[in-house]
């Protein structure tokens, strides 16, 4: 008797491992028996789309909601439920795979869980491939160095473990690229932030958190000038405080990150308290709705939990 149908899926405003690790999550699991379907929660952002086209790839099929087409789902690079589908609870989580934090989550039934602290989430994925002794086919290997990629900044970001290098080295000799040169044309494909409007650009990667009762955004942007990027200021803040209003958001961050220098320039809009609780978690100082984070680029590891700890 064939098994029940399955959707696998990252976080809502997919990055590129959100989407490439529910695809190579998806072949895995049907290889052991499962019958499942890759699907994303977005549109494409400018470096996912740089990629599945680079590699000839098809984009999995959009969905905003299960609206009853399944009744079991598996969740890779989140667990959060306001990161998830808005009917989630509607549904029966069979299988996580994450490597971020643990908030907001629970189940009724007992579930396969696997999180571990590693930069990338098909990293963990490449492992299970391994561990299952299923081969990776050449081209879910390149969306998943290209996850690797993205979510380390090319093995840069303080997230990155020997297990990331390992798995992106394996994964770029199967898929045949030079992680290097691939890796710097692809970033910088997602900095072209000219073609995108402000509001694109702050809903393009950004996450929600529930913060002890404090509602909180942060979004990021990656740049090769973040002065270019910061011409918008204006434009940045106006369209965030809009934002905050109808949502109900105490704090708002948007995260402009140089890929080069590895440092962020943050835009900081809120509460006065939240916005001082900002201050000191990340040990700066906000000046006209700016705050300068040298060395800061990821929101997960060097955003989240400082400024988690101090609500």
């Amino acid at each position: 008797m064939p098994k029940e149908k399955e959707l696998v899926f990252g976080h809502r405003n997919p990055d590129t491992d959100a989407v490439s690790a529910a695809v190579a999550y998806s072949y895995l699991q049907n290889q052991l028996g499962y019958n499942t379907e890759a699907v994303a929660l977005g549109e494409p952002n400018l470096e996912t789309k740089f990629v599945y086209n680079h590699f000839d790839a098809k984009y999995p099929r959009i969905i905003s909601a299960i609206d009853g087409e399944v009744k079991k789902v598996m969740l890779v690079d989140h667990n959060e439920k306001q990161q998830s589908v808005p009917d989630i609870d509607d549904v029966q989580i069979t299988h996580v795979v994450d490597h971020h934090r643990i908030a907001n989550f629970e189940t009724k039934l007992p579930l396969y869980y696997r999180a571990e602290p590693l930069g990338c989430v098909s990293t963990i994925i490449w492992k299970m491939y391994n561990e299952n002794d299923v081969e990776v086919p050449a081209k879910i290997a390149a969306l998943m160095a290209s996850s690797i990629i993205s979510d380390t900044l090319l093995l840069k970001s303080p997230t990155t473990t020997d297990e990331d290098r390992a798995a992106l080295k394996s994964l770029a000799k199967t898929a045949g690229i030079d992680y290097e040169a691939y890796g710097l044309e692809m970033l910088k494909a997602g900095t072209n932030l000219d073609s995108k409007s402000t509001q694109e650009l702050i809903d393009m990667d950004a996450k929600s958190f529930d913060m002890k009762g404090n509602s909180v955004r942060i979004a990021q942007v990656n740049t090769v000038d973040i002065d270019d990027t910061l011409k918008r200021e204006a434009d940045f803040v106006k369209d965030i405080k809009a934002e905050s209003a109808d949502k109900g958001y105490n704090l708002f961050v948007l995260l402009i990150t140089n890929i080069l220098t590895s440092d962020t320039t943050g835009i900081i809009i809120g509460d006065d308290s939240a916005v001082k609780t900002f201050e000191e978690a990340l040990n700066t100082k906000v000046s006209d709705n700016k705050a300068s984070l040298p060395g800061v680029v990821s929101r997960k590891k060097q955003v989240v939990p400082p400024l988690d700890a101090k609500f």
